[in-house]
């Protein structure tokens, strides 16, 4: 684990403009008012949707809901789309991309399965593609592509503020895990071209998916790159990170575990398989999360206790 970055205090965010900041486990939240109704640009995991509901409400004043926009759809991004627009009234715009994924609420595409996450099923009654540009709290949001944690994802940036949303592409400590390339996809060379996109932009101020809201964009991008060029070094690199990722996600959820239920929770997410199978074929299944568990706590992400393992409140899997 590292340790957190030196920051300097953010520029102001744009009246009517708010972010709620979560965690790993739920993705940031950000609201804008438009008149008595909000917008807010993603809604975090499943188990904390009746919180984000009620975070939504006492920030937005007595503001109804009427809109959710999703940078993209893993699981800590979208889990409080169903919650939030129970009751109807509150339209749902997703990248197009995974459109096709979300009408058959394909499980696999959607990579809730292959990841042992949970999302409740939701509807959207709106698309938008990179290059769009929409109207949040009043002003106009560009949205960009920024494929590499996902290949559908897409950043919204404000250029006259000259602030970016960058959902899980770029992080104030680094950026998501580069799930595409356990499905041979290019998902490191996306993240670098989307990381160059984000260089070229400029941008004064980052509101990431995860983590507070930061000014330091040049430091944070050459973090960023010293990282994937790491992960580029080695597949097997990336392949870990990955699975610390699925495994820290997990403890997040269910504060702790014995070995015997990790296995047994994840024998059912093509992802760890992929990961077993391709990259440490001569390790037992068991042994390879063991692993994992024990990398975990080497890093403060994870402690040992007697015979189970608990999360490590703030480390992130590193």
């Amino acid at each position: 684990m590292t340790s957190a970055p030196a920051r300097s205090a953010p520029p102001a965010l744009l009246p009517g403009m708010q972010v709620l900041e979560r965690g790993w486990l739920s993705s940031n939240n950000v609201l804008f008012e438009e008149g008595d109704r909000l917008s807010v640009v993603d809604t975090g995991y499943a188990s904390h949707a009746r919180l984000t509901a009620a975070l939504i409400d006492r920030a937005g004043g007595g503001r109804r809901l009427a809109r959710i926009v999703n940078t993209h759809l893993h699981s800590d991004h979208v889990g409080g789309n169903a919650r939030l627009a129970r009751g109807g009234g509150v339209s749902i715009r997703i990248p197009a991309g995974a459109a096709d994924a979300v009408l058959a609420w394909d499980v696999e595409r959607l990579g809730y399965r292959a990841t042992g996450q949970r999302c409740p099923r939701f509807d959207f009654d709106g698309l938008f593609r990179s290059g769009d540009v929409m109207e949040l709290g009043g002003r106009p949001w560009q949205a960009l592509a920024a494929p590499g944690h996902d290949p559908h994802m897409l950043m919204l940036f404000q250029r006259q503020g000259r602030i970016l949303v960058s959902g899980d592409a770029l992080w104030e400590d680094g950026f998501g895990a580069i799930f595409p390339e356990l499905e041979g996809e290019p998902g490191l060379a996306d993240q670098r071209r989307t990381l160059d996109l984000i260089a070229g932009m400029k941008p004064l101020l980052v509101i990431p998916g995860h983590g507070a809201p930061f000014c330091e964009v040049d430091a944070a991008l050459r973090r960023a790159y010293q990282r994937l060029d790491a992960l580029q070094s080695s597949p097997q690199r990336n392949a870990r990170h990955v699975l610390k990722v699925l495994v820290k996600f997990w403890l997040l959820q269910v504060g702790q575990t014995t070995l015997g239920r990790l296995v047994e929770h994840f024998s059912r997410a093509r992802y760890p398989r992929i990961v077993h199978e391709r990259y440490f074929p001569d390790l037992a299944y068991e042994a390879m999360f063991e692993r994992t568990l024990w990398q975990l706590c080497a890093s403060g992400a994870a402690v040992r206790d007697g015979s189970h393992f608990r999360n490590a409140d703030g480390g992130a899997a590193r």
